[in-house]
């Protein structure tokens, strides 16, 4: 019985390509001292405005929950890649900011990532990635 499903079989097949890209991209950011979650957070905060989030707008924007979020910025915190900031409104909220080490590793670590891109995307030509970049944001 083959019962094929084109749906699923895009969620597993996208699954399995996920899971091989960050093998890969981690083997490349592994030079920075950086993985590639910690990458995402870093590039997170570099576009951010005064290069600062709160918590929750990080973990939305890396597609993680608030408690996935503390559990990876406490060891950055500890090696000095981000820092801890009271928000002056409210002192409730806790806003994450990019620190001048954080900066420095991010900027050299994103020339790797940017060649593992383009390597990790080579068989595809510009048109097809910029197809599938918009389809994936129909998603």
């Amino acid at each position: 019985m083959n019962d094929s499903n084109p749906a699923l079989d895009l969620v597993l097949q996208s699954a399995l390509l996920w899971s091989t890209m960050v093998k890969k991209a981690d083997q490349q950011l592994s030079v920075h001292g950086i993985s590639f979650s910690e990458f995402c957070i870093l590039h997170r905060l570099f576009q951010a405005p005064q290069q600062r989030m709160s918590r929750i707008e990080l973990a939305n924007s890396v597609g993680l929950s608030a408690s996935g979020i503390t559990r990876l910025l406490q060891p950055m915190e500890k090696i000095h890649l981000v820092e801890k900031e009271q928000n002056a409104r409210d002192a409730r909220v806790s806003l994450v900011k990019l620190s001048d080490t954080g900066l420095q590793i991010y900027q050299e670590a994103n020339q790797s990532c940017a060649f593992f891109a383009s390597q990790f995307t080579s068989p595809l030509t510009a048109r097809q990635l910029e197809t599938l970049a918009e389809l994936l944001a129909r998603l």
